[in-house]
């Protein structure tokens, strides 16, 4: 009995500007925490940039990104 063959399925690739967004969201909630929203998204900006580029890192490392 032969196996069925997998279709040729592209991977989810993950984007670094998602990373962005959500730290950037995590920090204007810090920065309403602190009474300082400029200083939250200064905060989240530079926590999504680190999450962005260590998936996008991640992803290269796997093989799983097509434009190096």
């Amino acid at each position: 009995m032969s196996t069925p063959e997998k279709p040729d399925t592209p991977r989810r690739r993950r984007n670094m500007g998602a990373g962005i967004a959500i730290g950037i969201g995590l920090g204007c909630a810090f920065g309403v925490a602190l009474h300082n929203l400029a200083l939250g998204i200064a905060l989240g900006a530079g926590i999504g940039i680190a999450i962005g580029a260590g998936s996008t890192r991640s992803c290269r490392r796997r093989g799983d990104d097509e434009t190096h």
